[in-house]
């Protein structure tokens, strides 16, 4: 066997998959998803194939022509990788029909029900495939070097409706023989059931395969945006209102990085309980409702994910240890895009809180320092278990520090000649090191390369930001130390960035007194702006000041963005914690668990089981 990803159980030596036709049956009662997946090769192949599954049940490997069976195995289950699904060719086809079943525990889907949604009358789907999750709906070769297009058909309750990544062609009724064998045509064509249909025809990785399902309405805010949410007309107007700037986030994104290649920039505000910020799927954006701000300062959220579709989606890292071409780039861009519409005080502020995260992060690797690299060994290693802000801050770093070499209009001209020639391609950082070494003639000699992406921690021509907006947060955050609190005219114009730069840099260590007399003037604990919230909340939570825990028991129960599950729970059972916080914690958690995805889920059990 020749893995070409430690992440996947794909084999150099097979055919690559390059177009995948899904076939769904929903069912709701039992929290399943019954599939038939034909794989089609860019060639006839014939031999051994082996795929990523987790949790699947396999029934059947077919010839989709002759509907003759192929001989398969699953492998025992590998705790990271699921099982590999090996099958045997014996003579030369173009491709391979699957039928199989989800798991109600699919660490890609999260099935809520009514209760759990906003409006309590129906259930919800969703999923969440990156990095290593899509293998848990479909057997697939998971990983970002077999970039497919593909089409599916999604037979669903006819009270609900579905969005996907991909472009819609149709919703009708179903029709008899078309199941391909995931149910009875009676079952298929049911008088309660309809099929939603959608075609991806541009190449993704796996782990950008994304859909939802549910009682779904939508506002129009752009030409090419539309924004879908839980048919809650409270909460579709403030997504609307939120976004209303989309279109020229995305006409900013074309001017310094070229056409937007992918049609459609349509937004979906899914239920508390999404894992993330945002997970930039192409054509349809999944977001938090925390990033639902009241003054549009989500729209940030909005052109890190517009970002990746250039560095990204149109340029994949071939796998996850090189994750900082994904997110290093997306930060770079992300940040250009906040400068031109937002000027550099605002950019500077934004580049100011990733810096305290990457310190923050660079301390939480301490004791495994590779993961303060660009490029990574995770061999071995869960890709969840060791997500961190490390690709995307110092990535932009690095980014940032060959610009200042180089100047802004070269590194712009390098930039687009870097999307246009990588464009629909999965690299690695070797890749990029010698295309940037081609066109940047001298360069190495001028930075160290293997230093900035094979060297671990903050590489010493690292900058942290400068503006004058930026050194008065610090001023008046070192002032906190020797008991002074910003005066309200010193404020005045704040909002939640200028706050957040704010409370990462008090020291970790202050009284409770000084916590809640901060509080008292500005009322941080009831900030809507989640990260104004949660970084007060850790400020209380360190100072032992009990007066919050209430707070923080609401917040851990009312949201399931790992971004501030993590930093929370650790807070409360980390280093000398007392015990009555580390079994308030395990109390919390045994509470809220159900509502979080599974991939939230495992990243709390984790941080307890390290930690109690």
């Amino acid at each position: 066997m020749a893995p070409i990803d430690p992440h996947s159980f794909t084999d150099s030596t097979h055919s690559l998959t390059t177009h995948i036709s899904l076939t769904f049956y929903f069912d709701f009662p039992s929290s399943t998803i019954s599939s038939a997946t034909l794989l089609s090769f860019s060639t006839p192949y014939t031999g051994p194939l082996t795929l990523d599954t987790r949790s699947l049940s396999v029934s059947s490997v077919l010839d989709p022509l002759s509907l003759s069976p192929l001989p398969f195995s699953l492998s025992p289950t590998d705790p990271i990788l699921g099982q590999s699904l090996n099958i045997s060719i014996s003579k030369q086809t173009h491709q391979i029909l699957i039928l199989s079943k989800t798991s109600p525990s699919s660490s890609a889907l999260q099935w809520l029900s009514p209760t759990q949604t906003f409006n309590k009358n129906h259930p919800f789907l969703y999923t969440h495939c990156q990095p290593i999750h899509a293998r848990s709906i479909f057997p697939c070769q998971d990983t970002p070097v077999a970039r497919v297009k593909y089409t599916a058909k999604l037979n669903i309750p006819r009270e609900l409706s579905a969005v996907m990544a991909a472009r819609h062609v149709e919703r009708r009724d179903p029709i008899p023989s078309e199941a391909q064998g995931v149910c009875e045509d009676s079952v298929w064509c049911g008088d309660d059931r309809v099929v939603e249909e959608f075609v991806m025809e541009q190449p993704i990785p796996p782990y950008l395969f994304a859909f939802a399902i549910g009682e779904l309405g939508f506002r129009e805010v752009g030409p090419r945006t539309r924004v879908y949410a839980e048919a809650v007309p409270e909460l579709l107007d403030a997504a609307a209102t939120e976004f209303a700037g989309t279109e020229e986030i995305v006409m900013v994104g074309e001017r310094l990085f070229g056409p937007y290649e992918w049609e459609r920039f349509d937004l979906l505000v899914l239920p508390p309980s999404f894992p993330l910020g945002g997970m930039e799927n192409p054509r349809l954006v999944f977001l938090t409702p925390t990033v639902i701000k009241g003054d549009a300062s989500g729209s940030q959220v909005v052109a890190h994910e517009l970002a990746h579709g250039w560095t990204g989606n149109l340029i994949t890292n071939k796998n996850n240890e090189h994750f900082w071409l994904n997110e290093g780039f997306t930060t770079y861009a992300e940040r250009r895009i906040v400068e031109a519409m937002q000027g550099e005080d605002i950019a500077s502020l934004n580049i100011g809180i990733g810096w305290m995260g990457l310190v923050k992060d660079i301390e939480r690797f301490k004791d495994n320092m590779e993961f303060t690299k660009l490029k990574t060994n995770q061999a071995g290693v869960d890709p969840d278990d060791v997500y961190s802000v490390v690709p995307y801050e110092k990535g932009f770093q690095f980014l940032q520090r060959i610009e200042r070499q180089i100047g802004r209009p070269a590194f712009d001209d390098f930039l687009k000649k870097y999307i246009g020639t990588f464009k629909f391609q999965s690299i690695d950082t070797d890749m990029f090191l010698n295309f940037l070494k081609a066109n940047v003639p001298g360069i190495e000699n001028e930075i160290d390369l293997k230093l900035w992406t094979e060297g671990t921690g903050i590489p010493p021509d690292a900058m942290e930001p400068v503006s004058n907006l930026y050194s008065k947060i610090v001023s008046l955050a070192n002032e906190f130390k020797l008991g002074r609190i910003p005066r309200e005219d010193e404020v005045a114009d704040w909002k939640g960035q200028e706050w957040e730069l704010y409370l990462e840099n008090l020291p970790k260590s202050v009284e409770a007194s000084q916590v809640r007399a901060l509080d008292a003037l500005y009322h941080l604990s009831e900030s809507k702006n989640y990260e104004v919230k949660v970084a007060f909340l850790q400020l209380a939570i360190s100072a032992r000041c009990r007066d919050y825990y209430g707070v923080v028991e609401r917040t851990l129960k009312e949201v399931g963005r790992i971004l501030y599950l993590r930093p929370l729970y650790t807070a409360l059972v980390q280093g000398d914690t007392k015990e009555e916080d580390r079994g308030f914690a395990r109390r919390v958690f045994s509470e809220a668990c159900d509502s979080y995805h599974p991939i939230a889920q495992a990243v709390v059990e984790a941080t307890l089981a390290k930690n109690v």
